[in-house]
């Protein structure tokens, strides 16, 4: 039994670090142990153009005390973005991405699209421009039940989408179910995809049986056992079209605890110990490097990290809340105990 790994410096490739205290004190958690990240642009108002990108990426490098961290920006598309303002961002070395949400999909997710085919010149203009596009695949009709929004965007939308745009490059983020899994096996390597450590760690009776808990939830929301078993499967399966994407999402506790809490779980402090009880659960602790740290940088067309981490088989507990500002941040698996723990930072 492993008591320690070393491993290549991961990157966080679905990250979300807010503005003001919450963006101050969030980042360093990541930045600690993630020698890249790609910042999701989903604020208010949402980051939709190029000099927008920079002015978050140079706030984030003033509230990160790591040199090396590198903020991988990207754009939110909505249906006034530009073929021109994608151009112009495939030629900007802090640019990495763009966004597609839905609307009303998630947080800060009203400027969404509305009309997906109604993108397609933007699409053509990523294909052309080797931009990569990042889809929260949800869809938002009121009649959809939240469990198959997954299922029911791919079999609407992304299946055409890759039909027609056969060489975009596509990462499904935050993937929760056996048919997205699927569905990205199915397809070449220029679609990917994203998986959360807590989609690998909880299903939906871990948020509903015997009491509600705001913590677990999340959009898209924890789906059935079953899915998270193929989850499971394909992260520890060593397949290069899976890799890390943490989606940490901090909400204050008023916000998580309300009578309508938003949807996010805070998994900065603690992802790579998390992501390492779920590997050791699955018994693949020697997959977790290609997962963690090699095949996002691929997927990016980026090198690989040059430094190293070392996880030891060490149990602590994770803090029950963090202080920011004037409120509380209350982490992902907060007040248990874990038993991996980064015990050398890159």
């Amino acid at each position: 039994m492993a008591t320690s790994i070393t491993l290549t410096q991961p990157d966080d490739w679905h990250l979300h670090v807010r503005t003001g205290d919450m963006l101050n004190h969030v980042i360093n958690d990541t930045a600690k142990v993630f020698g890249r990240a790609v910042i999701m642009p989903n604020l208010t108002p949402a980051i939709t153009t190029v000099d927008q990108a920079n002015h978050y990426r140079q706030a984030i490098l003033s509230a990160c005390q790591y040199a090396d961290f590198d903020p991988l920006m990207t754009l939110y598309l909505t249906d006034t973005t530009t073929p021109d303002e994608i151009a112009k961002a495939a030629k900007d070395p802090n640019i990495y991405a763009a966004k597609l949400y839905p609307a009303g999909a998630t947080t800060n997710s009203s400027q969404g699209i509305a009309k997906l085919d109604a993108i397609y010149p933007l699409l053509e203009a990523m294909t052309e421009h080797n931009l990569p596009l990042l889809i929260h695949g949800e869809v938002t009709t009121p009649e959809m039940d939240i469990f198959d929004r997954e299922k029911g965007f791919i079999d609407q939308y992304l299946i055409p989408i890759t039909q027609k745009f056969s060489s975009l490059r596509i990462v499904l983020e935050h993937i929760t179910t056996s048919d997205a899994a699927q569905f990205v096996l199915s397809q070449p390597s220029n679609v990917a995809a994203t998986i959360t450590a807590h989609h690998l760690l909880l299903n939906r009776n871990d948020m509903l049986a015997g009491g509600i808990r705001p913590h677990y939830y999340c959009l898209p929301i924890l789906k059935r056992q079953s899915h998270q078993a193929e989850l499971i499967k394909v992260a520890t399966s060593g397949s290069a079209k899976f890799f890390l994407g943490t989606d940490s999402a901090p909400h204050t506790q008023n916000n998580k605890e309300s009578a309508c809490g938003c949807a996010g779980c805070y998994t900065a402090i603690n992802a790579m110990p998390l992501y390492a009880q779920a590997f050791e659960a699955a018994n693949a602790l020697n997959k977790l490097e290609g997962f963690a740290s090699h095949f996002g940088a691929d997927f990016y067309e980026l090198p690989r990290n040059k430094k190293t981490i070392t996880l030891s088989k060490q149990d602590w507990v994770a803090p029950e809340y963090i202080n920011v500002g004037n409120e509380r941040l209350i982490p992902f698996f907060a007040g248990k105990t874990l038993s991996w723990q980064v015990t050398q930072h890159a």
